[in-house]
C-alpha cells in the first residue's frame, strides 16, 4: 500500500468482496524512508501506484486503519539497494533503464510474494491498470491491458513469472481513474484526491546526473557532442544526461530540431541528428520473459510496444536464439532506446517481452 488512492481502493475493494486482506509496505530507506508500499491478502490482496515519501507511508498505515485491516511494513532497503545498482549500471552503460519493470520482479512481485506466502496468503494484489482472464490452462490466466487505455500499465508487467498469475488480482484493472478516484472518495478513504506520483522515487528531482554522483562518487564521463557523419559539433558533461530521443538541453543549437540518436559510452560519445535519424526499422531483445507462446521457428505476428507510453506497433517477431528475438516493424519506429523493454502484444493481451539491445 503505497498511500495512494489506488492500492487504497484496491484494498477496499477487495475486502467488499470478502477477501482477508493484508496491507503490505515496503521501506526503501531513500530519502528519509521514501517508499514503495503493495497490499497482499488471504484470498485476495491489494497494491500501491509507486513508490514515495515517508509522508505516503503515514497515509497507507491510515488508510489500513480505515479499513481495519492488518498493516505491516517491511524494510527492503538491501533489495532496493539492487533497483538502484540496476539504474546506474544501465545509465553509466549508455542505455536508458527502467528500474518500475525491474521493481515489479524483483520487489513487489518477487519478494513480497515471499513475504506473503509467509503469512498465509493466497494472492497478491496491487493498484495497477491492468487485467487477467481465464484461459483454457487454470495456471496460466493471459495477462490483458487495463481497461482504462490512459492508465493501462500491463507493458510494467511483463516480466512477472507466468507461474505467479494465477496468484496475482489486479482489482482496479476494469475501472477508469475517474471511477477509482470516486470510489475511494465513497469509501471514506481520504487520499481520493490525492495526486499521482510521476517521479523515479529514488530521484524525486528527476535529476538523473546528480543521483549517479550520489550513488557512484564523481564519474569522468564527459565527451563530444557528433552529428549523424561523426563530425564533432560540441561537447558534454556527461553522456549519461542524455536519453535516445531527447531534444531539448543538447547545448548546441542548429536551424532546425535535433534528437540524440546514439549513445556510446566507451567513446563517450553522444551523436545527434534530424527526427528522421531517429527512424529505427528493427530492433533485437534479449532476457525474454514469456507469458503465452513463444515465438519459436516461426515469425510472430503481433504490436510491440517500446516504451510505457509508446503506442504499440504492428511487428514481426522471429526467435534468434533461446533468449533473443528480432523485431521487425511494419512501418519505423522512433526513439528506439536500448536498456528499455519492448513488449509484444496480442490485441490487449500480453504475450511476452524483452530488454532492447
Amino acid at each position: 500500500m503505497s498511500g495512494g488512492v489506488d492500492s487504497s481502493a484496491a484494498a477496499w475493494l477487495l475486502k467488499e468482496q470478502g477477501h482477508d486482506v493484508i496491507g503490505l509496505f515496503m521501506r526503501s530507506g531513500v530519502a528519509e524512508q521514501t517508499a514503495c508500499e503493495l497490499p497482499i491478502t488471504g484470498p485476495g490482496s491489494a497494491r500501491r501506484q509507486g513508490c514515495c515519501s515517508a509522508a505516503d507511508a503515514a497515509d497507507a498505515r491510515r488508510v489500513a486503519d480505515t479499513l481495519d485491516i492488518p498493516f505491516h511494513a517491511l524494510d527492503f532497503q538491501d533489495d532496493f539497494e539492487r533497483i538502484q545498482d540496476y539504474f546506474a549500471d544501465e545509465y553509466l552503460a549508455g542505455r536508458t533503464p527502467n528500474p518500475c519493470v525491474m521493481c515489479n520482479n524483483w520487489l513487489k512481485f518477487g519478494r513480497l510474494w515471499e513475504f506473503a506466502r509467509q503469512v498465509g496468503a493466497t494472492a497478491i494484489a496491487s493498484g495497477h491498470y491492468a487485467r487477467l482472464q481465464p484461459t483454457s490452462d487454470p495456471a496460466r490466466p493471459a495477462l490483458l491491458r487495463g481497461h482504462d487505455p490512459d492508465k493501462d500499465q500491463s507493458y510494467v508487467l511483463f516480466g512477472l513469472k507466468p507461474d505467479l498469475l494465477e496468484h496475482v488480482v489486479f482489482p482496479i484493472g476494469d475501472s477508469t481513474k475517474s471511477e477509482i478516484r470516486a470510489t475511494a472518495k465513497r469509501a471514506g478513504i481520504r487520499v481520493f484526491d490525492k495526486p499521482d506520483s510521476q517521479e523515479i522515487c529514488f530521484v524525486p528531482d528527476n535529476d538523473y546526473a546528480a543521483f549517479l554522483r550520489r550513488h557512484r562518487g564523481e564519474l569522468d564521463t564527459a565527451g563530444e557532442l557528433v552529428d549523424t557523419a561523426g563530425t564533432v559539433v560540441g561537447t558534454h558533461d556527461g553522456f549519461e544526461r542524455f536519453t535516445i530521443g531527447q531534444r531539448r538541453g543538447l547545448g548546441v543549437a542548429f536551424g532546425e530540431p535535433r534528437y540524440v540518436v546514439a549513445i556510446e559510452s566507451r567513446t563517450r560519445r553522444v551523436t545527434i541528428g534530424t527526427h528522421d535519424d531517429l527512424a529505427r526499422d528493427w530492433l533485437e531483445a534479449d532476457r525474454l520473459n514469456w507469458l503465452a507462446e513463444k515465438a519459436g521457428g516461426e515469425v510472430l505476428r503481433c504490436s510491440a510496444q517500446i516504451r510505457y507510453r509508446h503506442e504499440a506497433a504492428t511487428a514481426a517477431v522471429q526467435q534468434l536464439d533461446d533468449d533473443r528475438v528480432r523485431v521487425t516493424f511494419d512501418q519505423p519506429q522512433f526513439g528506439v532506446a536500448p536498456g528499455q523493454a519492448v513488449v509484444f502484444y496480442d490485441d490487449n493481451r500480453v504475450l511476452g517481452g524483452g530488454w532492447i539491445r
